[in-house]
């Protein structure tokens, strides 16, 4: 049926994005309106080079205009759009359009369930629907196909009936985009577990912020560095980007979007990997944290002993217990946040004025580097 990629060892079926549903439905409306043929299914040709066939279904048929729809099969991924219906209606114009995108004879719009923007920073400007530029490309290419040269003018409007409720499970709130999900897809193609998508939306919500005028940036992997944030040191972390385990891409972004100042407030478990330069903190990709943890504690007073106890611990609590015990904790901390410190300037560019926070949910705050507070007041100021 699709394409298969190897996760882990394992083989896991690929999905179709909900800008290549767009299409194939749309293709599939203007095929019925200018030519009578009803389809049972779609081919459509994706920017990957995959060419895939969609079942599509005939919603409604009237003189002047058809609806068709195709149900998003995400393949093995996760995606809280899988299974959603998404509408196309491909109408023939009478008097004025009113459009989003044209494309010669074609415009296109976002109907119910599709996001309009409300934000600056997107690939649409504020108030358009939120529809990417590779699936636009798709439904006009796929519409034009199906007009077999027609020249009369038509709307495209795209719909996603439970579109608005799923927006609520997806950033599209917080990137500013409302009223329903985005039409996505670069590839056509959806890959099972796709880091690709996670780190397009964190270079997404990053290019935002400076647009927004914003020099000044908090970092995290996840939600508890941004309760870690609010509660001690007093911030504001409305506009605070969730780096997940992407660190490196997340420091290359804030460079080039030119932001001046970057906090990164984490858990050890993740970010001790980053005293070792390790910018994918994914267990999958690496761990170390037990032989950073080791070198660390044996530079700063530790004996063999100690590093074969913290080698045998399985988190990093543990590993801070041993360190507190041979009295080296607050000389190895310091070291660890130093050594990354060191890792994170380097990749973030002399550009950035870096900080970073360490803590852990058993013992708080455990060490940091930077000019911490200068750029807390900056994120802060910011915020007035």
């Amino acid at each position: 049926m699709r394409d298969y990629v190897l996760k882990n060892g394992k083989r896991l079926r690929c999905g179709v994005t909900t800008g290549t549903c767009a299409a194939a439905a749309a293709k599939a409306a203007a095929e019925v309106l200018f030519c009578g043929k009803i389809p049972e299914s779609i081919f459509i040709d994706t920017p990957k080079g995959i060419r895939t066939e969609l079942k599509v279904n005939i919603k409604r048929i009237d003189k002047y205009g058809v609806c068709a729809s195709v149900f998003k099969d995400s393949g093995d991924d996760p995606d809280v759009t899988n299974g959603t219906e998404i509408c196309a209606e491909v109408r023939l114009v009478k008097g004025n359009a009113e459009t989003d995108f044209v494309e010669d004879n074609i415009y296109l719009s976002g109907g119910e369930g599709v996001g309009r923007v409300t934000k600056k920073g997107l690939e649409q400007p504020v108030g358009m629907a939120a529809i990417n530029v590779v699936p636009r490309k798709m439904i006009f290419s796929a519409v034009r196909e199906s007009m077999n040269g027609n020249e009369k003018p038509v709307t495209v409007t795209i719909s996603v009936p439970d579109g608005r409720e799923l927006a609520e499970k997806t950033f599209n709130p917080k990137l500013g985009i409302i009223g329903g999900i985005s039409i996505l897809g670069t590839s056509g193609i959806l890959e099972p577990m796709s880091e690709q998508a996670i780190i397009d939306t964190i270079e997404t919500e990053i290019k935002q912020m400076s647009f927004f005028g914003k020099k000044s940036l908090l970092v995290t992997p996840g939600n508890y560095g941004i309760s870690y944030a609010q509660e001690y040191l007093g911030l504001d972390t409305d506009g605070a980007v969730k780096c997940s385990n992407y660190i490196g891409h997340t420091l290359d972004f804030v460079s080039a979007y030119g932001f001046e100042n970057m906090l990164l407030i984490g858990n050890i478990g993740k970010l001790v990997k980053t005293a070792a330069g390790i910018m994918n903190t994914h267990s999958k990709v690496a761990d170390g944290r037990a032989e950073i943890m080791a070198i660390h504690a044996v530079l700063n007073g530790g004996d063999r002993t100690a590093a074969e106890k913290i080698m045998d611990c399985i988190n990093t609590d543990e590993m801070i217990d041993v360190l507190k015990k041979y009295k080296i904790f607050e000389k190895t901390m310091d070291s660890i946040a130093k050594a990354a410190y060191k890792h994170i300037s380097s990749r973030a560019g002399k550009n950035v004025n870096c900080g970073i926070v360490m803590f852990s949910e058993k013992y708080g705050k455990l060490c940091s580097c930077g000019n911490i507070e200068r750029i807390i007041g900056k994120i802060k100021e910011e915020k007035r």
